[in-house]
């Protein structure tokens, strides 16, 4: 299936999430999350091998730096994976690649780009600076 996803590529010439499309962006998603899971499973080991005591008080101190690192890294791979689920779910009820805001289609360069996108870029930039407005304030 991946050598199907490789050969095409979506095109604002056909029907908007027509079902290529859709079965083009659900193939991506899942090769994404695969590769965060392995990477989460290769970090584990990783943190399992590392779990040695250092004698050395800098040693330790370095050790412990990296430890915290590594995991707010997969803490923010977990969330990713469930963005990645949700991805997953609108292409199953049909609500993939439309906008939350306003229900238009976010342009397929976008998807390609961020193919979790909730938001058009027109709607994002807008969320953007309601952000920064509150924070500024």
């Amino acid at each position: 299936m991946l050598a199907k996803t490789k050969k095409y590529q979506p095109s604002d010439k056909e029907p908007f999430m027509n079902e290529k499309q859709r079965e083009y962006f659900r193939e991506k998603l899942l090769i994404w999350k695969e590769d965060i899971i392995k990477e989460a499973r290769e970090t584990l080991q990783h943190l399992q091998d590392e779990n040695v005591n250092h004698p050395d008080l800098a040693d330790r101190a370095s050790s412990e730096t990296d430890r915290a690192i590594e995991l707010r890294a997969r803490d923010r791979q977990r969330k990713l994976t469930a963005k990645i689920d949700a991805a997953l779910a609108r292409i199953d009820d049909g609500t993939y690649g439309f906008c939350e805001e306003t229900g238009e289609p976010i342009s397929l360069k976008r998807l390609e780009a961020r193919p979790i996108a909730t938001l058009s870029i027109e709607a994002q930039e807008r969320h953007e600076r309601r952000e920064r407005v509150y924070r500024d304030d």
